[in-house]
């Protein structure tokens, strides 16, 4: 049985259609839109700010979601999902995203609609990904503009694949 508990007596909005494997972990001030899925392993803290999550956001296994006291909240759009290992931390992440197995998402960092951060890579604070780009390296930075067919190849792919594979253990 997954763990979700409140904090500070704000309890996790989770709506019936999303799937959470038993041993992920929500707590605190999140609140998830339809068809979302949070995988084994996984980590939403809501603790110390609140965590918005639009629709179809898939957090793979072991990914972490945090903020930053006070200061950064942590928002991600619909369509959007997070790989195997990432961190995404006191950050905004628009519609149409693909994070990168292992990539780190920083504070006060934007990431717009239509972009893929490279698997490993490190978005460093305060980052601006400008909209239809790839990001890869450590620190991240653009490396080419994201094609149509890789939005629909990978970015679409991904995240209805995961809207599937949910429906595998419902």
């Amino acid at each position: 049985m997954p763990i979700i508990k409140p904090v500070k007596g704000i309890h996790p909005k989770i709506p019936d259609d999303c799937y959470i494997a038993e041993n992920a972990t929500i707590v605190g001030e999140v609140i998830m839109g339809n068809e979302c899925s949070v995988w084994f392993n996984a980590v939403i803290r809501g603790d110390v700010h609140f965590i918005k999550m639009g629709n179809k956001v898939n957090v793979q296994d072991g990914a972490i979601i945090h903020a930053t006291y006070q200061k950064s909240p942590t928002t991600i759009g619909n369509n959007v999902s997070i790989g195997h290992n990432a961190i995404v931390h006191g950050c905004t992440i628009h519609d149409n995203v693909l994070i990168g197995m292992g990539s780190i998402i920083m504070d006060d960092c934007v990431v717009e609609s239509n972009c893929i951060i490279a698997a490993g890579a490190v978005v460093t604070a305060n980052t601006r990904v400008e909209s239809g780009s790839i990001y890869a390296g450590v620190p991240a930075k653009k490396i080419k503009d994201i094609s149509q067919e890789l939005i629909s190849g990978e970015i679409d792919r991904i995240a209805d694949n995961y809207v599937t594979y949910s429906s595998w253990f419902k």
